[in-house]
């Protein structure tokens, strides 16, 4: 089975595509790093103060998945300071 985590973030404080860049590629990294998943940016790439990112995990328990990536969304709300964490959506597939 694979599972998606879609997190839509606000970087109110963002004046530029580069720092912009510069607040997510270390969260990228870091929930590659921390939780072993795939991750990129996916969409909002040209604006300032929005990005979405997704994370992708494999397994064959859905139950599994769906638990560690809630894990991953809750470590983003509680730990990431660069902005907001406007909505989080998980799928099973």
């Amino acid at each position: 089975m694979l599972a998606t985590l879609t997190i839509h973030l606000h970087l109110p404080l963002c004046t530029s595509l580069k720092e912009k860049r510069g607040r997510i590629k270390p969260l990228i990294s870091r929930l590659r790093r921390e939780f072993n998943v795939s991750v990129a940016e996916m969409d909002l790439q040209d604006k300032w103060t929005e990005s979405v990112i997704a994370c992708a995990m494999v397994n064959s328990d859905a139950v599994t998945l769906r638990q560690s990536l809630q894990t991953v969304a809750k470590w983003v709300e509680s730990n990431w300071t660069d902005g907001d964490v406007w909505d989080t959506k998980i799928e099973i597939a």
